[in-house]
């Protein structure tokens, strides 16, 4: 879905002279394959790191450096700003931060900053632990925030002066993350959401459980797809690989026991409830202590239903409550069943006889089942993609009937 948010969006990169500059290079190449129309600053400081031939090549973009290289009537610094529909610079040094809080303009970058419209604009900080952490850069970032600059902080780790301690560049998932959210429409701004996602553990002994496939990537879409449009989310997640969605509140669980206690409290206070997660529907009656040794013949588990958190879910008046189901015949039959079963307002149903889809996938095909008899088909695509359309085909139709 960031892909094909950005895709066609114009962004402005801006980089200053940090030794993380070249990850500047790898978020330039991974923009362009979002298909994005870029275009480039560098300082001049930077420049003598990395040339603008390798930001012009990897970007397949105009780079641009010299304020004075005014050709045919371009001025780099009012017509480049008019241009971008967001502004990044990253890495932004603790100087150029400190210059652009100052409102100094005496390079390209600065004076484009300056001479930039109300519009998204983003920073990320980049620097040693104690540079980052001296009152003068904290206050100056954060006088930067109140103007109307997002950021985004940078992480803790091994730094290359050796040290240890926040200033690490980011990952650009990260930021790209950062910019798709800011390029959004924020129809739902205000509202609370409560998403579902993973599978869930259900101990047998302390190393052994039952679990099931599911990855979780379709759930955390959904929740990143809510977040980017504006509402305040809670994803509450079984055992996953993947790293939590930007700006979204994560509550991690193990089993399905602890995913109802989490859907009880969060639910009281969520507008819309997305159920995505793979639930155990059985669990061991009585999981061993200590771990079950192996010996001749059979071994009997005996397992009890969990609680089907959807059906038993207290929901208000005004709550939009989507399920989903995994089906691998009759997909329409038992997902209206569930539909009907549950009270649910729609229910998202995977095929799962294609291992091309659904569980373990990259991408994902789905039906959408409503409680007024309609339907919706998603055509197969990125599970990011699919999430976005579940917002605004499924999510956004149900509110504005509600």
């Amino acid at each position: 879905m960031m892909s094909s948010l950005l895709q066609g969006r114009k962004i402005l990169l801006g980089v200053s002279s940090g030794i993380a500059i070249y990850k500047a290079v790898d978020l330039l190449s991974k923009l362009r394959k979002a298909k994005a129309e870029l275009r480039v600053i560098l300082t001049p400081e930077a420049e003598k790191m990395v040339s603008g031939l390798v930001f012009s090549a990897v970007g397949n973009c105009p780079v641009y450096s010299d304020i004075f290289k005014v050709q045919e009537g371009f001025i780099p610094h009012t017509d480049l700003s008019r241009w971008a529909e967001l502004f990044a610079i990253a890495p932004a040094t603790a100087n150029t931060i400190a210059k652009l809080n100052a409102g100094i303009a005496d390079n390209l970058l600065l004076a484009t900053a300056l001479a930039y419209p109300d519009k998204p604009k983003l920073l990320v900080p980049t620097m040693n632990t104690r540079m980052f952490e001296n009152p003068v850069t904290t206050e100056n970032i954060a006088k930067l925030g109140s103007q109307g600059w997002s950021v985004v902080a940078p992480e803790e780790g091994h730094l290359a002066c050796g040290d240890v301690g926040k200033g690490r560049y980011p990952e650009n998932e990260l930021i790209i993350e950062e910019m798709a959210y800011l390029l959004s429409e924020k129809p739902l701004a205000g509202m609370k959401a409560l998403v579902t996602a993973g599978p869930t553990r259900e101990r047998i002994d302390n190393v052994r459980y039952i679990t099931n496939r599911s990855s979780g990537k379709m759930g955390y879409a959904i929740a990143r797809a809510l977040r980017y449009m504006g509402a305040e989310v809670v994803l509450v997640t079984g055992p996953t690989a993947l790293r939590a969605p930007a700006g979204v509140e994560v509550v991690k669980v193990q089993s399905a026991t602890e995913m109802a206690g989490a859907v009880d409290l969060y639910s009281k206070v969520s507008k819309v409830i997305v159920m995505a997660a793979a639930v155990a529907d059985y669990k061991p009656v009585k999981p061993s202590e200590h771990k079950i040794k192996k010996s001749p013949g059979e071994f009997t588990l005996r397992l009890e239903r969990t609680r089907d958190i959807l059906a038993t879910l207290e929901r208000k008046e005004d709550q939009i409550v989507i399920g989903f189901c995994a089906e691998d015949r009759e997909l329409e039959k038992k997902a209206r069943e569930k539909l009907e079963k549950k009270s649910l307002d729609a229910i998202v149903c995977n095929d799962i006889s294609r291992s091309d889809i659904a569980f373990g996938s990259e991408e994902n095909e789905v039906f959408v089942y409503f409680k007024d008899g309609s339907s919706e088909h998603l055509d197969k695509a990125d599970k990011e993609l699919i999430a976005s359309q579940l917002v605004k085909r499924v999510i956004l139709r149900l509110l504005s009937n509600s």
